[in-house]
């Protein structure tokens, strides 16, 4: 009866990590089914290695079982005695070449590959102009949220990288708080962001996002690194666009150039922003780095904080109590609104879009 049990619960067991699993093919967060170079080349590495040690397991198993069944005391009997092989100089040569051969044809490509996603010297390569020639995107992540600054088109954003198809995008990677580490599951592989060095790399972008997930048009960039309370809730978005129209994104990020909130408007949010939200966060892409996200493009967004619904009402609650929705971000204690005066500033932030 307890038998019975155990294999009921181990077929439950699978049921439900079939379930959850099924989720882990879609495009826009899939590492199996790689959008760029660079993650297809990784994914190849891997099969590679895989395969390799699926045969071994293959080949170990079988020598395991033939000798089980062929030398089975009830089938050779009590006295014999299987030949001995000890100091076979054939078996030796054998059991150290092989591993050494499949060793080899594992660390070949593995070490080509790794010196190759490390060449970013192209990222300072510059035309006859001085103006550099390859895409750079500085990452600085925070808790517990991400800033992309585009230091050549003098714009900047957050939460939402935007990047153009088809050329390499180089990254300078570096963190201001504790350690974390960016990632693009269906782009490309994960690098730390440090607090005390930058680290560089680079990805391939090989599709559009447009169509993915359900209309959101986004890829899903992630913390890969366990970094406080709110580490699960530290993703971003990324929009993968063909080099028309992220030019085209670039100018209208540009054109937002001296936008502010006066606290004289008359728009309650605008005013109300301006006098407790505007110290920390800018709504001019061209305004540099702040203490807060960038929110020039706050309408334009997927999702608020990386996770949550982009709407007036969950943008409300937010306001009201980020702590509650992210543990431990800084933003907590810095604002004292009403919720009506929440809600104007939500309806306010709806507004600051340079798409619609």
């Amino acid at each position: 009866m307890m038998k019975g049990l155990k294999k009921w619960r181990l077929f439950s067991l699978l049921t439900v990590m079939t379930v959850f699993l099924s989720a882990c093919g879609e495009d826009y967060i899939s590492t199996l089914r790689p959008a760029g170079a660079v993650g297809k080349e990784q994914l190849n590495l891997l099969l590679l290695t895989s395969i390799i040690m699926f045969a071994v397991v293959i080949v170990v198993s079988v020598i395991y079982l033939v000798a089980f069944f062929k030398f089975r005391r009830s089938k050779t009997g009590e006295n014999h005695m299987p030949k001995q092989v000890e100091g076979s100089h054939t078996l030796e040569v054998i059991w150290t070449v092989i591993p050494i051969i499949l060793l080899l044809i594992i660390t070949v490509p593995t070490l080509n590959s790794t010196f190759k996603f490390g060449d970013v010297a192209a990222m300072d390569e510059v035309d006859e102009n001085g103006n550099k020639t390859a895409l750079t995107v500085n990452v600085t992540a925070k808790l517990y949220w991400w800033e992309f600054e585009y230091p050549e088109q003098g714009i900047i954003t957050a939460q939402e990288l935007v990047v153009p198809t088809g050329e390499k995008v180089y990254f300078n990677l570096i963190a201001t708080d504790v350690k974390h580490s960016f990632w693009i599951p269906a782009v490309g592989g994960k690098m730390d962001t440090n607090v005390d060095g930058i680290n560089k790399f680079y990805l391939e972008f090989g599709k559009e996002s447009k169509d993915l997930n359900e209309g959101e048009g986004v890829f899903y960039g992630k913390c890969a690194e366990l970094c406080g309370p709110s580490h699960a809730l530290m993703d971003f978005k990324v929009k993968a666009l063909e080099r028309p129209a992220f030019d085209t994104w670039v100018a209208s990020m540009q054109a937002t150039e001296g936008n502010t909130a006066s606290s004289e408007s008359a728009n309650v949010g605008e005013a109300t922003f301006a006098n407790s939200c505007l110290g920390c966060h800018a709504v001019s892409a061209v305004a540099g780095p702040g203490m807060g996200p960038n929110l020039a493009t706050f309408g334009d967004r997927n999702r608020l904080a990386g996770f949550m619904d982009h709407t007036v009402e969950a943008t409300t609650d937010w306001i009201m109590d980020p702590e509650f929705y992210k543990p431990g971000n800084t933003m907590t204690g810095k604002y004292n609104v009403t919720e009506e005066e929440a809600k104007a500033i939500s309806e306010y932030l709806m507004t600051l879009t340079i798409e619609k």
